[in-house]
């Protein structure tokens, strides 16, 4: 039996990994809603609570997640995970998983506990990110201290910028696989295969709209900060 989650930010797309997996037969939980995410969430929330009391933040956007890495897991954690996932990890499907994006803001204690599932890393281009609201735009609901601001695009920046970083320095697990939003869309077969090669089985397909690629470029609020330039430049994402 293989156990898969997908991390990466909210409204990056991730319903679409979600649902394919949904439609090849994995198991996702007992009740999902129309985004793909395990619901209710609640459990991982507080997990995520749990494990930001670890996290230092340095000033601007740099936070130090050193400890994270060698330190003991709060048990309350480990309890809170096991809660969560309790339906996904009893079943006895071939394939099970999950998708919650907040997972992302938990992804080191994730990696630790689960050290030999499969990890989709799911990216978008920051710019597309930010247009839409999601749950982790204010990154103090999750206990997640960040220079606070009432600008909503640049704290949605700030947060894309935090789960970019946590992701970064996690050190990578055993079986790990990044995928672009923009290359599922619009070289799906090419990616399904490189998705099938990796999880080792076949992949159903779902319809994808090319039209929700480069939202930005139409877009007439603020969409890109400057701390959005490595990233970018890591992930193939071109600069205006």
């Amino acid at each position: 039996m293989s156990l898969i989650t997908v991390i990466g930010r909210g409204h990056s797309g991730t319903r679409a990994i979600s649902h394919t997996l949904y439609a090849s037969g994995v198991y996702m939980g007992g009740t999902l809603n129309r985004s793909g995410d395990k619901v209710p969430p609640h459990k991982l929330y507080d997990a995520c609570r749990v494990m930001a009391k670890h996290v230092r933040w340095k000033g601007g956007t740099e936070w130090d997640f050193d400890a994270l890495h060698s330190m003991d897991i709060d048990a309350e954690f480990t309890e809170l995970i096991n809660d969560y996932l309790a339906d996904v990890l009893n079943d006895r499907s071939e394939h099970r998983g999950w998708k919650l994006p907040e997972t992302t803001l938990i992804y080191p204690w994730i990696v630790r506990m689960f050290p030999e599932i499969k990890y989709i890393h799911w990216v978008r281009d920051p710019r597309d990110s930010i247009i839409g609201g999601h749950k982790t735009d204010d990154l103090s609901d999750f206990g997640i201290e960040y220079e606070r601001t009432d600008d909503v695009r640049r704290r949605r920046a700030i947060s894309w910028k935090y789960q970019y970083e946590l992701m970064k320095a996690t050190p990578k697990p055993e079986h790990w696989m990044l995928v672009r939003f923009e290359d599922f869309v619009l070289q799906q077969e090419r990616v399904l295969g490189s998705l099938e090669r990796f999880l080792g089985f076949e992949l159903g397909r779902i319809v994808v709209r090319p039209d929700s690629i480069g939202r930005w470029r139409t877009d007439e609020g603020d969409h890109m900060f400057d701390f959005f330039a490595d990233a970018m430049e890591e992930n193939g994402y071109e600069q205006a």
